[in-house]
C-alpha cells in the first residue's frame, strides 16, 4: 500500500494525539505532512520534532510567533494557515479535529482543492452537511467518518445504497448519568459531568456525552453522510462501548462493528481505507468484556435526541442553531453561570426564536451560528 500524506488540522486535542500514535505506529503507511492547533505550543514542538512535518500553523498568531522562534521554521497562522494546510499540494487527506466552527472553512477549501477528507469536527456535517456532501460529490471526493459511531456505519454499509437500509442504529454510553433518577439532574456539578465511563475527551465533548446532546449531533451528522433521512437514525444505549453502531436493512438483517473502546481504531481506518493493515492495538476480548447489554434512551432525561430531529426534520439552518446554542449552554454551565438541566432549556428555547432558511448559503450558516449563540447568551 502506497503510503499516504496526511494534514492533521487539531494535532493537540485528543483526536489529533490518537492519530499521531496511528501515525507513529504505521510509519510505513501514514505521513504527517502539515499539522495545526490553536494554542499548544508544547505539544506542537514535540509533535513537530516527531513527525517533521512540511508544513505547520497556529491559528493563535502570537502563539504562531512562539511556537516559530522554539522550531525555527515558518509557522503560517490564523484561518489563513487552516487554508493553508488544507490545501497543500503534498497532501492525500485532510483530516479536521478542530473543535467548534473553526474546521468548516479548511474542509471546504480541501474538498475544492481535490482532497479527501476525514471527519472528527462534529460541527462540519451538522452546520453544513448538505454543502458539504454536495461538494464533495461535485469534486469527487471522500468524506471520510473518524467518530467511531460513523465509522460502525461506514463500514457495514460497505457499498450498499441507502434504499436498502431500513435506519441506522447509533450507540450511546449512556454517559455518567444513565441511571441517575431525573429529578436528581438539577443538582449535577460539572465535575460529576466530566466523568465520562467509557471515553477519555476533551471537555466540551464529554459534558455532550453527559446530556446525550453528542447523540443528537452524531444523528444530524449520519443524515448527511449516509444520505439517510433522520426519521431512520435511532440510537440505543449500550453502556459498553464495545459495538460501536448497527445498520437494519429492509430484510431485517443487521450488521454490527466491534472494537474495544479506543479512537484510533476509527482513525486508522479513515486514514489507510479503504485498505485494512495490522497494527499494535489491543485485540477485542470478548469474554473478559463478559456481556454486551442494550436499553433504549430515556427521553424525559435526555430531551436532546428530540431537539435533534427536530433539527434534523427542519433542516436548513436550524442544525447549525442547534449545535451553536448547545455550544453556549456548555459553556456557560461549565462556568458556573447555569444548572445542567438549562442547557436543555437553552437548546429548546434557541431553536424555537429561530427562522429556519432553507438550503442556506456558507454566510448563511454562519450567520445563523452567529444569531444562536447572541440569542442562547440572551435567554440561558
Amino acid at each position: 500500500m502506497k503510503p499516504k500524506n496526511i494534514v492533521l488540522l487539531g494535532t493537540t486535542g485528543s483526536i489529533g494525539v490518537s492519530t499521531q500514535k496511528v501515525a507513529a505506529d504505521l510509519p510505513h503507511l501514514v505521513k504527517i505532512v502539515g499539522m495545526a492547533s490553536r494554542e499548544s505550543v508544547d505539544g506542537m514542538e514535540q509533535a513537530i520534532r516527531q513527525f517533521k512535518p512540511l508544513k505547520v500553523a497556529m491559528t493563535n498568531p502570537s502563539k504562531a510567533k512562539e511556537l516559530e522562534a522554539r522550531v525555527k521554521m515558518s509557522v503560517a497562522s490564523g484561518e489563513r494557515g487552516l487554508v493553508e494546510l488544507a490545501t497543500m499540494p503534498e497532501a492525500d487527506i485532510v483530516l479536521v479535529a478542530i473543535v467548534g466552527t473553526a474546521g468548516l472553512e479548511p474542509a471546504l477549501a480541501a474538498i475544492r482543492a481535490g482532497k479527501d477528507i476525514a471527519v472528527a469536527s462534529k460541527e462540519i456535517l451538522v452546520m453544513a452537511g448538505e454543502m458539504v456532501m454536495g461538494e464533495a460529490k461535485k469534486h469527487g471526493v471522500k468524506v471520510l467518518p473518524v467518530d467511531s459511531e460513523h465509522s460502525a456505519i461506514f463500514q457495514c454499509l460497505e457499498g450498499r445504497q441507502p434504499a436498502e437500509v431500513k435506519r441506522l442504529i447509533l450507540t450511546a454510553s449512556g454517559g455518567p448519568f444513565r441511571q441517575k433518577p431525573r429529578e436528581e439532574f438539577a443538582h449535577i456539578t460539572v465535575a460529576q459531568a466530566l466523568k465520562h465511563p467509557s471515553w477519555n475527551m476533551g471537555q466540551k465533548i464529554t459534558i455532550d456525552s453527559a446530556t446525550l446532546f453528542n447523540k443528537g449531533l452524531e444523528m444530524i451528522e449520519a443524515r448527511w453522510l449516509f444520505d439517510i433521512e433522520i426519521d431512520r437514525v435511532d440510537v440505543v444505549v449500550h453502556p459498553q462501548s464495545v459495538v460501536h453502531s448497527m445498520v437494519e436493512f429492509l430484510d431485517g438483517s443487521i450488521l454490527a462493528q466491534l472494537s474495544v473502546p479506543d479512537m484510533r481504531y476509527p482513525i486508522q481506518y479513515a486514514l489507510t481505507w479503504p485498505k485494512r493493515v495490522p497494527n499494535s492495538m489491543p485485540p477485542t476480548d470478548f469474554a473478559k468484556i463478559s456481556q454486551l447489554t442494550f436499553e433504549n434512551p430515556d427521553p424525559v432525561k435526555f430531551p436532546s435526541l428530540r431537539l435533534a430531529r427536530e433539527a434534523g426534520r427542519a433542516g436548513g439552518t436550524m442544525p447549525a442553531v442547534f449545535n451553536a446554542a448547545n455550544e453556549v449552554a456548555v459553556a456557560r454551565f461549565v462556568d458556573g453561570q447555569i444548572g445542567f438541566l438549562q442547557i436543555f432549556e437553552t437548546v429548546e428555547r434557541t431553536m424555537n426564536a429561530h427562522r429556519v432558511v432553507a438550503h442556506p448559503s456558507l454566510d448563511a450558516i454562519l450567520a445563523a451560528d452567529l444569531w444562536a449563540r447572541k440569542e442562547a447568551e440572551r435567554v440561558a
